[in-house]
């Protein structure tokens, strides 16, 4: 990399009119009729580029991550962008983080005066940016899973001009389905479990290298979990509608979320990851931890993030309804979260003929102590913007 450039952080803030109905965020943000969406712009004190790169995850803040803040380095301008579920995802809707999106994009060219805007979807950002842009190339969403009314088709949504994925997985509903438990039998009694499924036990009979036809059977039993909640939940909200009253949503813990044959047989969907490791730690621990994945969720939630049949944020059916955009794709192949079949599926499935695939050779998830892969995908990145356009010189 070339000197980094002196860049500093603007605060931006973004409001709107919330929709009316009843609230599924805390506080304040709740409560006032309105939206407040709160980001980082990080660019030079005395200069403003053509073009910004705008990172955005459903849930996460990106601001003090390596990647916003190297591509600042390199004199790029970059705005790092919350969504109105910052650090808690338990009731977070897909549709509204869209709509989110949709308002910075807005902001970065009608406030800020960015000629260009270029989504930059790092890991679960780049399911929300596929999902994102199919609908704001040809919107087509008027509910969401639950069935409320949220009309994507008339929410003014513009198009960026580019979308770059950096270690993006399939979406969270694809993701997490892949991660279920399937040895739980029963969802208030997570110790009640099919041994035959429950990998991490001692007494499970079924051992790394695991056979093909019991790697089918457990992702078989994934996805018939997910199906086993998503209709309860489907259950439970026609059960409140019916009833009336005050209670018109619930929320429900699941439990045993990062149980993955991958974790602990490197055989299977292989990569350079690390065995028996996951970006969040031991599988063993984060599988009945506090921090898992959809841990802590509401009925309407779980149909829109999280539900294998019903999300709208499933990244191929997205990726196969862009056909105007240029996209750059980068893979780390020793993505220790992204498993390895995810960006070739991504890939395939992307129906814009301009899109470009690259492979950084030993890369983990975050480039935690890898400056020279860090480099590797800066390099990637400013190459292809100036070959688009967005960056001159």
């Amino acid at each position: 990399m070339s000197q980094p450039t002196a860049w500093v952080r603007q605060p931006q803030v973004v409001s709107f009119p919330d929709i009316r109905g009843f609230s599924e965020t805390y506080g304040f943000a709740g409560n006032s009729g309105k939206v407040n969406l709160e980001g980082q712009l990080l660019c030079r004190p005395a200069a403003r580029a053509r073009t910004v790169y705008l990172f955005m995850h459903p849930t996460s803040t990106l601001q003090l991550l390596p990647m916003p803040m190297a591509l600042a380095d390199q004199g790029l301008d970059v705005l790092c962008a919350a969504s109105r579920y910052p650090r808690n995802d338990s009731a977070l809707i897909m549709e509204k983080v869209a709509i989110d999106l949709g308002r910075w994009i807005a902001h970065a060219r009608e406030v800020l005066g960015y000629e260009r805007v270029v989504l930059v979807g790092w890991s679960g950002g780049g399911s929300l940016s596929l999902f994102y842009q199919a609908q704001a190339e040809k919107p087509s969403i008027t509910h969401t899973p639950a069935g409320d009314a949220l009309d994507l088709t008339q929410a003014g949504l513009q198009m960026a001009d580019g979308v770059i994925f950096i270690a993006a997985h399939l979406s969270r509903a694809e993701t997490l389905t892949e991660w279920l438990d399937p040895s739980v039998l029963d969802e208030a009694d997570p110790d009640r479990r099919d041994v035959a499924f429950d990998i991490y036990a001692d007494d499970c009979p079924n051992k790394p290298a695991f056979d093909p036809d019991f790697i089918s059977r457990f992702r078989a039993g994934q996805v018939a979990r997910n199906r086993r909640i998503t209709q309860w939940c489907q259950e439970q909200l026609e059960r409140l509608r019916r009833r009336g009253g005050a209670e018109q949503e619930r929320a429900f813990i699941v439990h045993r979320t990062m149980c993955d044959v991958r974790w602990i047989d490197p055989t299977v969907d292989p990569n350079e990851r690390r065995p028996n490791w996951t970006y969040m730690g031991d599988p063993r621990t984060v599988n009945v931890g506090p921090v898992g994945l959809a841990r802590f969720c509401t009925l309407r939630s779980w149909l829109s993030q999280w539900s294998y049949d019903l999300s709208n944020a499933k990244g191929p059916m997205n990726a196969a309804r862009i056909h105007r955009t240029p996209v750059l794709q980068i893979e780390n192949t020793a993505d220790d979260a992204v498993p390895a079949s995810h960006n070739p599926a991504i890939n395939a499935a992307l129906a814009t003929p301009d899109k470009e695939y690259h492979r950084i050779i030993g890369a983990t998830h975050y480039y935690i102590g890898q400056p020279e892969h860090l480099a590797t995908c800066i390099g990637l990145i400013t190459d292809w913007s100036r070959r688009k356009g967005f960056l001159e010189g």
